[in-house]
């Protein structure tokens, strides 16, 4: 028993001296040096406080950049008229066809009565 207290202390010097051989020193407080007068970094903290933040991305970012366009507002307004009058104002690339009627065994009264029963919370007849 005494020969295993005797290795644990060892044991616990050792690591308490290799412990202390890594600590650092503390060498007080460095002076500052700089190249840079006060005027200088007075003019870069200006226009570091006005540009923007590098490291902001989404709704951080601020205010949107406008872009110019080239296309006059009569132009865009005469593009949305035709749009919204065309057949299918949602279609794009392939789709861009009229959608296809689908044959129904229904006749349209009877859709929209159903149509409007629904709208008013009405069970519908199944």
């Amino acid at each position: 028993m005494t020969a295993s207290k005797l290795l644990s202390a060892i044991s616990l010097a050792l690591l308490a001296a290799a412990g202390a051989a890594h600590a650092e020193s503390y060498d007080g407080v460095h002076q500052l040096t700089s190249a840079a007068s006060r005027a200088d970094v007075a003019s870069q903290a200006v226009v570091a406080a006005r540009s923007g933040n590098p490291y902001a991305d989404g709704a951080n970012q601020g205010p949107v950049q406008l872009i110019a366009s080239t296309t006059s507002r009569a132009a865009v307004r005469a593009e949305a008229v035709a749009a919204a009058h065309s057949e299918n104002p949602y279609a794009e690339g392939v789709t861009s066809r009229v959608a296809p009627v689908l044959a129904s065994g229904l006749d349209r009264s009877t859709v929209r009565a159903a149509a409007r029963a629904a709208a008013r919370g009405d069970a519908l007849p199944l």
